[in-house]
């Protein structure tokens, strides 16, 4: 199976979450079904079912969290970028206008699992961060989005 890029942070935040899920959640959630069978017959008992049917969620997300861990690439942004020369790159931060609108936009390029548009963090999969990756501050770059083409100059890149 071929290694997902993840930046530090996003790796980072999934380490959180797995820590959260079997250090609060997993014992919370036992305790929830313990307390439901004390209520005796557990074929009609909806409290046991629930926390039953929690405990497979948490499960199942714990697992999907191990499973990202262990096929992540983790990228240092920082020494990355000092070897990127300008280019973007996965992980960069880079500040666009849009020719169109006069816009100023900055996204950083991430992993899928971190990318959140309104925090400014485009997937390295996305159409936009693909058009990007390999360009220098300066270049113009064409993009088809699904509104249609939007052309954006690159004014900045940095590796934070």
């Amino acid at each position: 199976m071929d290694k997902t890029p993840l930046t530090q942070r996003g790796a980072e935040a999934l380490r959180a979450e797995l820590k959260r899920l079997k250090s609060v959640e997993r014992p919370r959630i036992v305790k929830a079904i313990e307390e439901a069978r004390a209520h005796g017959d557990l074929r009609e008992n909806a409290e046991y079912h629930a926390a039953k049917e929690e405990q497979g969620f948490a499960e199942a997300r714990i697992a999907e969290i191990e499973g990202k861990l262990a096929n992540a690439q983790i990228v240092d942004v920082v020494s990355a970028g000092a070897r990127a020369g300008g280019r973007v790159i996965f992980g960069a931060t880079v500040e666009l206008v849009d020719d169109d609108s006069g816009d100023e936009l900055t996204y950083q390029i991430v992993g899928e699992d971190e990318a959140d548009i309104k925090e400014g963090r485009l997937s390295f999969a996305s159409p936009i961060a693909r058009a990007l990756i390999g360009k220098n501050e300066g270049d113009v770059v064409e993009v088809d989005v699904p509104g249609g083409e939007r052309t954006f100059e690159i004014v900045g890149v940095r590796y934070e």
